[in-house]
């Protein structure tokens, strides 16, 4: 495969000397969608475009304690290179870093000029396709919460919850945020230019919830990493931590990553709206609704991908632990939201805060077009509120299990690819190992003085 094309540096340099912008930060996601960079001088980006930036493959590969975990290509191969060349369509200063601007990176591996293996966006460009040929495109509206935490040298993790308010969900204002914290952020991520549109105070002390546009799914996942690192980004400038973590409290509920999706046909119509069809629902989206029931347990190793993630099911969390839909049902796994039209579409609710969100879209479109090709129906709708075993079958409850089920889902995996599939599991499988050997706090407070 030849070289990618070398894009005319000389016209992005000078628009960023007229904005008085003379480094780019050059971004792209992990295997677990932390953000990776490298800081250029403007005046190097035409070398970073033809050459690349050299970055070790195993950054996918490093936990976020910064081990190695061996996966293959990594410490086996020699920690071989890849290399990332900036994506300057999607140049944007940085509102608060005067003089950088950032952009997204390509990632290639230099031995086949093809896409890095691990490449989570690239994994996703991939799902697309599959759907092109199906004459589908996937279009994606996330949704993501996250607790804002404050310094606290007493608490033993070194943070506590900003805002203990309680009863505070669906709220803005200093009843809930006495720093303005939302309104800060949200006029920082305005100007990041990332397609933010609203947010508010979620149910717990200390949450919130920014929602994004709806738009083509790439793009859709691009905004969601881009978001995410500027949450956390802008929380640090003020001596604060911003964690999409799953649960990070035990007298708290979880932080969701609700994923709306449809699909335009090859007119740009709504695929999934059908005045005559079922619930008004097009059979193309009751295809897709099947398919996400039918490869969820898999699906659960992308949307929840950590230990702590599975600590967020329960039944009153309005965390969907069972494989079911409803009509304008929050309590159950897919929510199909009353609009109908152009607005038709699904709400994901599985995923938690700390999924990729490269690898969250991909697995659930992947999921939903395998639903389209075996042209099944879904059950019933659930009907009243959920979590009731008798109606439904169980999501896996922890991490092992559902990373046993993606390695199972042939189908699935065969759209994902063995490459990314053999290295997530391998990564994955190192993370549970860690954690069952490691001695928690729960362990010494429960036995250490008693046995």
């Amino acid at each position: 495969m030849s070289a990618p094309e070398t894009p005319d540096v000389r016209q992005y340099q000078e628009r960023l000397a007229a904005e008085g912008i003379d480094v780019v930060r050059v971004t792209y996601p992990d295997l677990i969608g932390t953000d990776r960079a490298r800081d250029v001088l403007v005046e190097q980006l035409q070398a970073a475009s033809e050459h690349g930036l050299a970055f070790c493959r195993a950054v996918y590969h490093t936990s976020p304690q910064g081990d190695v975990v061996p996966v293959t290509g990594g410490l086996d191969a020699g920690l071989p290179d890849i290399h990332v060349r900036p994506d300057l369509d999607t140049l944007v200063a940085l509102p608060w870093e005067p003089g950088v601007a950032a952009c997204l990176g390509e990632t290639t591996d230099p031995a086949t000029g093809s896409p890095a293996p691990e490449s989570p966006r690239d994994l996703l460009r991939s799902v697309l396709a599959r759907c092109a040929e199906q004459g589908l495109r996937p279009i994606a509206g996330p949704e993501l919460e996250y607790f804002l935490c404050d310094q606290d040298p007493a608490s033993p993790s070194g943070w506590r919850r900003y805002s203990e308010a309680a009863g505070v969900v669906y709220t803005a204002g200093l009843r809930a945020d006495p720093d303005n914290h939302l309104l800060r952020t949200l006029r920082g991520l305005r100007d990041l230019r990332i397609g933010v549109t609203n947010g508010n105070h979620e149910f717990d002390g200390g949450q919130f919830e920014i929602n994004l546009t709806h738009s083509e799914a790439l793009s859709a996942a691009d905004r969601s990493f881009r978001f995410k690192a500027a949450v956390k980004e802008l929380a640090r400038k003020e001596g604060r931590l911003a964690t999409f973590m799953a649960k990070p409290f035990n007298d708290a509920g979880g932080s969701g990553f609700h994923l709306h999706l449809s699909c335009d046909d090859e007119q740009g119509r709504n695929s999934f709206d059908d005045p005559t069809g079922a619930y008004g629902l097009s059979a193309t989206a009751r295809h897709a609704i099947a398919g996400i029931l039918a490869h969820a347990p898999a699906l659960a190793a992308l949307a929840n991908p950590t230990v702590n993630s599975y600590k967020r099911f329960g039944p009153d969390t309005l965390a969907p632990w069972l494989i079911d839909w409803g009509l304008d049902n929050r309590s159950a796994m897919v929510r199909i939201p009353p609009e109908r039209g152009s607005g038709a579409r699904l709400e994901l609710r599985l995923g938690d805060a700390s999924a990729n969100p490269y690898l969250l879209i991909a697995g659930t479109i992947a999921a939903a077009l395998l639903g389209v090709l075996a042209e099944e129906e879904p059950p019933a709708p659930l009907e009243g509120y959920g979590y009731d075993t008798a109606r439904a079958a169980v999501l896996p409850m922890s991490l092992p299990a559902a990373l046993d089920a993606l390695e199972a889902d042939t189908a699935l995996t065969e759209v994902l690819g063995k490459d990314f599939t053999t290295s997530y599991l391998s990564y994955k499988r190192n993370e549970v190992e860690r954690f069952q050997r490691h001695v928690t706090d729960w362990e010494f407070t429960e036995y250490a003085y008693h046995l």
